[in-house]
């Protein structure tokens, strides 16, 4: 059994679970989240990690009155979160549903979100797993981030904020979809996981009504074989050890 552990719980992941990732660290860490942040949407949350430090932040800067609903197409993954959710200090903050982003419906989805976050499937054209269900986590056919963007230009508050982390190749063809569903790029990280490589993954938010220029910000994350103080303090909040 692996376990990521927050400062004030665990998160345990069974051998059959889809396991917590840099990727999802990375998000939770980095997304832009504001006191307004009231409806709060995670697309593809696996076992709830993204959800659960979204609701510590919110939590730590005063804010207890939020909602984040959580999906996720996979079954096991929507059960394992909403157990996670229920162990966690924020449980009346958290609600995690087994659906498909199209299923997202009915009176108690808010008409628009404040925030809408995920950390999806990017592999467009590669080989798939055997696993079925790792190819869900894994591949686009099931979510992609042009359906994000659609879907964001319909449910995202006028002044709402949606994030995502992908790979960095893919930072062209990101903004093309973004700005083909109205949405403008606020903020950009570049992430490389030491000074001599290229970034290899971006977080990348969007808005509708941003005027501005982009915020664009670099991240390494090792330096000398150990993480750098910039991604530690980053991620101090949730790690015990880091």
């Amino acid at each position: 059994m692996s376990t990521f552990r927050f400062r004030r719980f665990s998160v345990a992941n069974s051998e059959s679970a889809m396991k917590v990732n840099t990727d999802g660290v990375l998000l939770g860490a980095l997304m832009t989240l504001r006191a307004a942040d009231r409806n709060c949407l995670d697309v593809g949350t696996g076992t709830g990690t993204v959800a659960l430090m979204a609701a510590q932040r919110l939590y730590d800067a005063g804010v207890s009155d939020a909602r984040i609903t959580a999906i996720d197409i996979d079954g096991p993954s929507a059960r394992e979160a909403a157990v996670n959710f229920a162990g966690s200090p924020w449980p009346d903050m958290l609600e995690a549903k087994h659906l498909p982003l199209s299923g997202l419906s009915g009176p108690d989805v808010p008409a628009a979100f404040d925030h809408i976050f995920s950390n999806p499937p990017y592999y467009d054209l590669s080989l798939q797993a055997p696993d079925m269900r790792r190819n869900a986590a894994r591949h686009t056919d099931t979510l992609s981030y042009r359906e994000l963007a659609a879907f964001a230009a319909e449910h995202l508050a006028s002044d709402g904020i949606l994030s995502m982390i992908l790979p960095a190749d893919s930072e062209l063809w990101l903004l093309r979809h973004a700005r083909m569903n109205g949405l403008q790029p606020v903020r950009i990280v570049r992430i490389r996981t030491v000074e001599r490589k290229k970034p290899s993954r971006i977080v990348a938010e969007f808005s509708k009504r941003h005027s501005g220029d982009c915020r664009e910000q670099l991240l390494t994350l090792m330096k000398d074989g150990s993480f750098t103080p910039e991604y530690r303090e980053l991620t101090k909040p949730f790690y015990i050890n880091i």
